[in-house]
C-alpha cells in the first residue's frame, strides 16, 4: 500500500518540507554517492555518519570495520582491543544520521511520505517550529531504537522515524482527510481513495507486528521497526503542542449539508 497524494490544499507553499527532501536528496546522491544502492564510500559514510545504537549507549566508545573489514566492532566490547579512528561524536550522528539512507529505495519511499503528510503538517504550525518538531520526532525515534537494542553496532540511518512523528501528527490533525492509495492485492493494483486515519493506523500496524513478533538479536541489523513506532507516538503526543495554526475546515467540502 502507497500512498500517492492526499486531498488537503496548503494554505502557503512547504518551504521546510521541500527543504528536507531536497537535503536528503543532496546528501544521498553527492555526499553518500549513492545511484540504486550504496558503494565503498557510500558505505563508509554510513560508518562514520551514522547513529550506531553502541556509542550512543556508551559515550566514549568508539566503533570501526575489523581488521578483516567485514564487521563493526566497538572499543568496550569483550575480546576487542585498541582504539577507533578519531571520527565524528556520537551526539553528532543522531542528527547526520536522519539525512542519510541506505538505498535509493529507502530515500525514494521516505521523501514520498513526507511530501505527502509533511506539507500540512507545516502548514499547521510556524516553519521553525515544524523544523523542531520534525528533528525532535528524530531524536526521540531513534531513542526508542537505541533503548530496545543497545548493544548493536550497525548504523541506523534514514528520516524514516522523524516521518514518522509527521505520520503521527498528520493522523490526529487529519483523520478524516483522503489520501489516493497504490493498493497491490496479489497480482492486481488498484488506485483507491481512503481515510487518512486508515491509511496511516495500517501502515502503524506493520510497524508494530514485526516489532513485537520477531526477535530482536543483539548488534542486529534490519528495518528500525521501533524508531519508526517511537516517531509516530512522539507525533500523536506532542503535535498539539506545535500545531497552532490547523486547518480545522479540511473536510469541509466533504461534509452533508444540514437543513
Amino acid at each position: 500500500m502507497f500512498p500517492l497524494k492526499d486531498d488537503i490544499p496548503t494554505r502557503r507553499f512547504p518551504v521546510v518540507t521541500l527543504a528536507l527532501v531536497v537535503i536528503n536528496v543532496a546528501v544521498y546522491f553527492l555526499f553518500e554517492q549513492g545511484l540504486w544502492e550504496l558503494g565503498d564510500t557510500g558505505n563508509e559514510r554510513v560508518l562514520e555518519y551514522g547513529a550506531i545504537p553502541y556509542e550512543i549507549s556508551h559515550p566514549g566508545d568508539e566503533c570501526a570495520v575489523d581488521a578483516s573489514g567485514t564487521a563493526v566492532v566497538c572499543e568496550g566490547q569483550a575480546g576487542v582491543s585498541g582504539s577507533a579512528p578519531e571520527q565524528v561524536p556520537w551526539w553528532a550522528t543522531i542528527f547526520t544520521s536522519m539525512f542519510m539512507h541506505g538505498s535509493l529505495l529507502h530515500l525514494g519511499g521516505n521523501m514520498l511520505f513526507l511530501w505527502i503528510f509533511g506539507n500540512n503538517v507545516e502548514d499547521s504550525m510556524g516553519r521553525a517550529a515544524y523544523l523542531a518538531f520534525y528533528l525532535l520526532g528524530g531524536v526521540a525515534a531513534l531513542g526508542a531504537q537505541v533503548a530496545i537494542d543497545t548493544a548493536s553496532a550497525v548504523p541506523t540511518v534514514g528520516a524514516s522515524g522523524a516521518i514518522a512523528a509527521v505520520l503521527g501528527g498528520y493522523a490526529l490533525l487529519y483523520p478524516r482527510a483522503r489520501v489516493i492509495t497504490l493498493v497491490f492485492i496479489i497480482i492486481i493494483f488498484t488506485v483507491i481513495e481512503l481515510p487518512a486515519l486508515l491509511v496511516l493506523g495500517l501502515w502503524f500496524l506493520m510497524q508494530l507486528l514485526p516489532a513485537f513478533s520477531e526477535p530482536v538479536v543483539a548488534g542486529g541489523g534490519g528495518v528500525a521497526y521501533f524508531a519508526h513506532i517511537g516517531g509516530f507516538l512522539f507525533g500523536l503526543a506532542l503535535i498539539k503542542l506545535f500545531a497552532t495554526n490547523v486547518h480545522e475546515d479540511y473536510d469541509a467540502g466533504r461534509r452533508l449539508p444540514v437543513y
